[in-house]
């Protein structure tokens, strides 16, 4: 799991609005587009990047396909945020006390 290439398809506003969509409920590229207000075209190039990035699926439903959120991508992505979040809270933030690698190679 990529999560560099999740975050980068999810940072354009557009891929983003689709994807909190799917999060809702299932969605073809024609109910994107007619909530979206933009063309089924582009729905399905955002798509494409989205399922590269591992962040959706399709399943077939008659002739069209629903696309809805990969349960493991978001679990990562949480996962990966409450790491981030963890390391953030265990920092050291006493602006008297420096880390850096520098000052301890000086000391030597």
């Amino acid at each position: 799991m990529d999560i560099s290439m999740m975050l980068k398809a999810l940072g354009e506003p557009t891929r983003l609005s689709i994807f909190q969509q799917l999060l809702i409920r299932k969605h073809c590229v024609r109910s994107l587009s007619k909530k979206l207000g933009i063309t089924e075209s582009a729905v399905s190039q955002h798509m494409k990047v989205l399922k590269e990035a591992g962040l959706v699926y399709g399943e077939r439903f008659g002739y069209h396909i629903h696309y809805l959120p990969k349960q493991e991508a978001l679990d990562g992505l949480c996962e990966a945020f409450s790491e981030m979040r963890q390391h953030s809270l265990d920092l050291c933030r006493d602006p008297q006390i420096c880390q850096c690698e520098f000052r301890e190679e000086a000391k030597k």
